[in-house]
């Protein structure tokens, strides 16, 4: 009977917790309360003001979402628990139910999908380089011999050594355990260039201490798609968070949050990151969809 215990125990777990995980929003509306996934420092995507309040544009989109499901849901409360997740760790916490929805600044891409799935796109990024105004680096070619910074668990990491591969440069690469780690390699010297998304770079520039030390210089590396993510194989899951969004897209609002969060001045310092919203973003608002950036790589 003892060795039959654990065995029946086991058997119960493996039932009742991938379904339990699958059916977000029948977790939701049993608990009363449902976890995002948030950013310490993704710059006004998402980002932390201390004593455990996280705010920015996609954290302010998600409780847009979470709003209209809790009133698709008929809850007269919704607990909205803030979880601070890193770029290593993000996947796993939504696959194991830890976070319901993350809204930081994740890329929605072919090999994450396997593990996760996303929302329709909120945010096109546009990959850049940042330096020091003085450096006189002006293009990634001049960065041949250089310290490049760049924070680990992000896509710019693979994009900089495709692009290094292709120019026959050598660099070397410094990793930050997260954005502002990277940003202060640049800041204190350690490191010459900081490769990260365009926002992320403008949010990180206009919290510094003299912002007209740093400019965003260079090509483009890359165009990506910023969503949501959420559990895999949850389909009603996907189609509530999915409905929000485009009701945002198609009155404005999604367009509203942004302005207020890139083009106005934002909490602490009171400074507007000062980035336009992009054709490429306007354009998912205009046509919602949840395509990877593998699909805009063939462009």
């Amino acid at each position: 009977m003892k060795s039959m215990l654990p065995l029946c125990a086991l058997a119960s777990l493996l039932a009742f917790g991938p379904a339990h995980a699958a059916d977000t929003l029948t977790k939701i509306k049993d608990s009363g309360s449902v976890t995002m996934g948030v950013r310490e420092s993704s710059g006004a995507l998402s980002y932390t003001l201390g004593d455990g309040k996280y705010v920015g544009y996609h954290v302010e989109v998600c409780q847009h979402v979470l709003a209209d499901i809790q009133k698709k849901l008929g809850l007269a409360k919704l607990d909205i628990k803030y979880q601070p997740v890193t770029s290593q760790n993000r996947i796993p916490l939504v696959q194991n139910g830890t976070v319901d929805i993350e809204c930081g600044s994740t890329t929605n891409s072919a090999a994450r999908a396997r593990d996760v799935a996303f929302a329709d796109t909120t945010y096109v990024e546009e990959v850049r380089i940042a330096v020091k105004a003085n450096s006189g680096i002006t293009s990634i070619a001049q960065l041949a011999g250089k310290t490049v910074a760049t924070t680990t668990g992000t896509t710019s990491v693979q994009l900089l050594r495709k692009h290094e591969r292709a120019s026959g440069i050598e660099f070397k690469e410094l990793f930050g355990k997260d954005h502002a780690d990277s940003f202060l390699l640049l800041e204190s010297g350690r490191a010459d260039a900081f490769v990260m998304d365009g926002q992320i770079l403008a949010g990180n520039i206009s919290k510094s201490k003299n912002p007209a030390d740093y400019k965003i210089v260079g090509e483009v590396l890359s165009v990506e798609p910023i969503a949501i993510m959420i559990r895999k194989d949850d389909p009603t899951f996907k189609k509530a968070v999915d409905d929000s969004l485009v009701a945002m897209m198609k009155s404005g609002e999604i367009a509203k949050l942004y302005d207020k969060w890139f083009m106005q001045p934002i909490p602490p310092l009171n400074r507007a990151v000062g980035l336009p919203a992009s054709e490429a973003t306007k354009y998912a608002w205009a046509h919602p969809n949840d395509k990877p950036v593998e699909d805009y790589l063939k462009k």
